[in-house]
């Protein structure tokens, strides 16, 4: 599985580059810290799929990077995604490294 880290995530976020960045997590999880993003729970993504780009890198994240591994296998293997991208630690890695007044949870 493909994955960027938060210091690259914020690297791109800074230079503007032309992704889609989707939070899996639920919607009490994205009102106590969010990174930005679409937000499409992951008991929806299936229902959602034509939300997901396919011509551009999509970076994928939830809490810790667990839920939205698994979404992405699911989307690889059942809708043949190949321009996936797992945020490595989720968004508590993204406070630790890279916005530390970001709420952890």
């Amino acid at each position: 599985m493909k994955e960027v880290t938060p210091i690259e995530l914020k690297k791109m976020m800074d230079a503007h580059e032309d992704f889609q960045l989707i939070d899996v997590r639920e919607d009490y999880e994205a009102a106590i810290a969010t990174i930005g993003g679409k937000l499409i729970p992951m008991g929806t993504v299936m229902e959602n799929i034509d939300e997901i780009a396919k011509d551009k890198k999509v970076v994928i994240h939830c809490r810790s990077g667990k839920r939205s591994a698994t979404v992405i296998e699911a989307l690889e293997q059942q809708h043949g995604f190949t321009n996936l991208y797992n945020l490595k630690g989720g968004i508590l890695a993204y406070a630790d490294d890279v916005d530390p007044k970001l709420a952890k949870y």
